[in-house]
C-alpha cells in the first residue's frame, strides 16, 4: 500500500500484535510480531500473519523489507477474506517490543540470511582462485629438472663415430 492510496491518512490505522515468549531451555526470553492489522475508516480491515519476525526481547529486529510482496521476501502472509486486494511493506523497518531504555534500539536482531549473493559469489570466487593456485603448484612440482634433459641431450650427439683423418694430397 502507496500512501497515495489512501485518501486521508487518518482513517488508516495500523495495529502490530506482539507476544513474548520463555524458552526455558535457554532460559532466554524472545518477542514476536504475530500479526499486522490495517483498518482504514473504521470498515475495510486487512490482517496479516508475521511468523518470521521475531529476536531476543533484550535486543530489536531490523529488517530491510518486511513485505507481503514475494519479491521482498513475503514475510507478512495475508490472512483473511479481503486482504489480498491489499499489499503492505515496510522499508527499513525496526521494532523492539520489550526493554526499550533512553528511547534508543537495542542491538539488532537481522533477517538477512548468511549466505547473500554477494557472500555466496565472493566464496565461490576464491574457490576458484584456490584451484587455479593449487593446479599451478602441482604443475610446478612436476616440472622436470633442466640441466638433466640437457646432460642427455650433450651424450646423444656426442655418440656419433669419429670420421678418420681425411687429407689431400695435391
Amino acid at each position: 500500500m502507496r500512501f497515495g492510496d489512501v485518501a486521508d491518512l487518518r482513517g488508516l490505522s495500523i495495529r502490530l500484535q506482539l507476544s513474548s515468549t520463555l524458552y526455558e531451555s535457554s532460559g532466554q526470553r524472545w518477542f514476536s510480531l504475530d500479526g499486522v492489522s490495517l483498518l482504514y475508516n473504521s470498515s475495510e480491515e486487512a490482517v496479516f500473519n508475521a511468523s518470521e519476525v521475531f529476536a531476543p526481547a533484550a535486543s530489536s529486529f531490523h529488517c530491510r523489507h518486511v513485505s507481503s510482496l514475494t519479491r521482498h521476501g513475503g514475510l507478512l502472509t495475508p490472512h483473511g477474506p479481503h486482504t489480498h486486494t491489499w499489499s503492505l511493506t515496510f522499508t527499513d523497518f525496526q521494532i523492539q517490543a520489550f526493554d526499550v531504555s533512553s528511547g534508543k534500539f537495542s542491538p539488532a536482531s537481522d533477517c538477512a540470511a548468511f549466505l547473500t549473493p554477494a557472500i555466496l559469489m565472493g566464496l565461490v570466487t576464491s574457490l576458484i582462485l584456490l584451484l587455479v593456485l593449487a593446479y599451478g603448484l602441482h604443475m610446478l612440482v612436476h616440472l622436470k629438472h633442466i640441466e638433466r634433459y640437457e646432460e642427455h641431450k650433450a651424450l646423444r650427439s656426442s655418440s656419433f663415430p669419429k670420421i678418420a683423418n681425411m687429407s689431400c694430397y695435391v
